[in-house]
């Protein structure tokens, strides 16, 4: 059986979905204005990255929460 989970992983479990929410809709904005506006290169190559650190974070913060559950002790 899987570790229970505890009170705190649903707050930082609808937090990190937020943030990928949040970051692939900035990051589309990005792209579309930065094409609409004729902006230059280097703002593209900014809100990609911006974008995948949130995307890191996001994983970094999942892949805890689910050691954190498969590392509990487990019932015989």
């Amino acid at each position: 059986m899987s570790g229970s989970p505890r009170p705190d992983d649903g707050g930082q479990m609808r937090l990190a979905g937020g943030v990928i929410a949040a970051a692939m809709l900035l990051w589309l904005a990005a792209n579309w204005a930065g094409q609409r506006y004729g902006w230059p290169v280097q703002y593209a190559f900014l809100a990609d990255l911006a974008a995948i650190g949130a995307l890191v974070w996001s994983l970094l913060v999942t892949w805890r929460i689910w050691r954190r559950r498969d590392g509990a002790p487990r019932e015989r």
